[in-house]
């Protein structure tokens, strides 16, 4: 076994949004981190384009959602907007629900804002040390009783090799993931769908856009986007067959609509693959997949990135209670069972998203290549509503596992259950949902109440004993005011313990008999796989 250089509770892999804001989470869970990043420096290209209202409850709680905010583009940029060019009037629109405007379901809303202006926030959101140019060549994990895993480090600058032992590696290194493949990690799913081109471009399209403001224009002969506040455009598109010669702002002029007379200033372009896949497994020993190293989703409703964050969020505490020792090991597990559905269920709705997006835009060259304009042909768009109404999936996701107590005599769902649908969502206390946004106070959310710690809010605080002592674990004790007990399920005396994630670990709809301590014990034992109640 080689020795180590340094060791790190923590190895983080990958330096995107998702591995940033590990960090982050960790940070605040009081674990030590190290993040490598193969690339010498942040990304400069946009990549991920929307960060979803959940993403932003987990921001708030970060305290990163005003800072990402004033980055970020007005609400009314939250809207999807299909021309025939750019130049034309609408034949349709979409708003992003959760974006263009605040939803009662929610203490926040989501933005439109390029990845690379979101990657600084999260990089100087937390102190953990950061090694940019410092590419993951090799793992060898430690006989178990040794309880650690060594990786092998190739620093590009100086060309040294250097190793780092970790308790843990947390893998957000990408779609085409060094980790998962060195680990011999299968995927599920369609797997490549297409090639395409991102050309990054200065213009000035305000004569078609100013007044009717979107994040996202769809034509048939690609989807333009506005990059920042301050100006910057993005043109994405099949990548052609001759590509390295191809004349790309001649492509972004002719896209833009015949007779134009902007030029397209091009400034970066970077072709690439939409993947669609699934980790067979997320946990491999010491090693968690995470982002898209776990689950690479198509840009189409700008899923992937959120769901990579809310892989983290569920994980982070779960580590921090492992290595702080108030948790075991087996709570690790409940990670891929919690999350895998998830994965499964965002990705048939984003490849939905993809072929119809590509069946309309299809359907329309055809229809103008026949004389068709948007004023003489119907255009159908039942998708719309359908994938940009997002919320039950975003906020509906539902844990079954291991971690979550069932209320008592319910009966067990069906495999692959608790998993929003992409309209709907309905706020449920049922134990592994998201606790529902319900005010506590003047500006201050349920949502805003968990996080740091278990939770347990009640109507009736004395009953459960404000001065519970509940060591190992962190707990505090949350008054609900007493308007709220009937929406949550919950008797004048009931409670709900909330994990560290937000999601419902256990509901009591009334105060159930015996010592409320040696109850939250249990429940707790229970919850994180360890202490004397498991």
């Amino acid at each position: 076994m080689p020795v180590a250089d340094a060791e790190v509770p923590v190895l983080i892999v990958g330096g995107g949004p998702v591995g940033l804001t590990a960090r982050a989470l960790l940070e605040r869970w009081g674990v030590r981190a190290l993040l490598v990043e193969k690339h010498a420096e942040l990304s400069p290209f946009p990549r991920a384009r929307l960060v979803n209202v959940r993403s932003m409850e987990i921001y708030r709680q970060l305290g990163l959602a005003a800072t990402i905010t004033a980055g970020a583009f007005a609400p009314e940029y939250g809207r999807i907007r299909f021309r025939d060019t750019l130049q034309d009037r609408d034949f349709a629109t979409a708003a992003m629900v959760g974006i263009n405007a605040p939803v009662p379901e929610s203490p926040v809303t989501g933005v439109v804002t390029s990845q690379d202006r979101l990657e600084p926030a999260l990089r100087a959101a937390a102190d953990a040390p950061l090694r940019f140019g410092a590419e993951l060549i090799g793992l060898a994990e430690e006989a178990e009783e040794a309880e650690g895993i060594v990786a092998v480090l190739a620093d590009h600058r100086s060309g040294q090799e250097t190793r780092v032992r970790a308790r843990y590696v947390l893998a957000a290194d990408g779609a085409n993931s060094t980790v998962r493949q060195q680990l011999g990690i299968g995927t599920t799913g369609p797997g490549a769908m297409a090639g395409f081109t991102t050309v990054v471009f200065d213009a000035d399209l305000s004569r078609w856009c100013a007044d009717q403001p979107a994040g996202v224009y769809f034509t048939p002969h690609g989807v333009f986007a506005p990059l920042y506040p301050e100006g910057g455009w993005a043109w994405f598109a099949p990548t052609p067959e001759d590509a390295a010669h191809a004349d790309w702002a001649g492509l972004v002029a002719r896209a833009l609509g015949p007779g134009t007379e902007v030029r397209a200033e091009v400034l970066r372009v970077q072709h690439w693959t939409m993947n669609a896949i699934v980790a067979e497994h997320f946990r491999h020993g010491r090693v968690l997949l995470a982002g898209d190293a776990a689950h690479a989703i198509p840009i189409t409703g700008g899923l992937g990135m959120n769901t990579g964050i809310a892989d983290v969020h569920n994980l982070c505490w779960k580590l921090a209670g492992v290595l702080h020792g108030w948790a075991g090991t087996d709570l690790l597990d409940t990670y891929e069972t919690e999350r895998q559905p998830v994965a499964h269920r965002t990705l048939r709705q984003a490849v939905a998203n993809t072929h119809l997006m590509m069946e309309v835009q299809s359907r329309r060259r055809e229809q103008l290549r026949t004389g068709g304009t948007a004023s003489s042909v119907r255009i159908e768009l039942p998708w719309s509503e359908q994938y940009f109404a997002q919320l039950g999936l975003v906020l509906g996701a539902a844990y079954r596992s291991a971690a979550v107590l069932a209320d008592a005599g319910a009966p067990p769902e069906p495999a692959g259950t608790g998993v929003g649908t992409g309209t709907n969502y309905v706020p449920s206390t049922e134990p592994g949902h998201r606790m529902p946004h319900l005010w506590l106070a003047r500006s201050r959310s349920t949502l805003d109440a968990v996080g740091e710690r278990f939770t347990l809010l009640t109507p009736d605080p004395p009953s459960w004993g404000q001065r519970t002592a509940t060591a190992p674990w962190p707990l505090r004790i949350e008054p609900l005011p007493g308007e709220h007990a009937g929406s949550c399920d919950l008797g004048p005396d009931g409670a709900l313990l909330v994990r560290p994630d937000g999601h419902v670990g256990a509901r009591w709809c009334s105060r159930p008999p015996g010592d409320s301590t040696t109850v939250l014990h249990q429940a707790l034992s229970t919850i994180t796989r360890s202490g004397p109640g498991r």
